[in-house]
């Protein structure tokens, strides 16, 4: 019975690392394009 909760309890862990990284990734992308420069296609027209 301890083994299993301990599995649980590991697997709730890790699930909840991975959304942490997953957050973490999206706001590092919406960072990116917020502060990215404008592509210069078009511009020089």
């Amino acid at each position: 019975m301890k083994k299993l909760l301990l599995v649980a309890l590991a697997a709730i862990g890790g699930f909840l690392v991975y959304r942490q990284i997953q957050a973490d990734r999206a706001e590092q992308d919406l960072w990116t394009e917020a502060t990215d420069s404008v592509p210069s296609s078009g511009a020089d027209a």
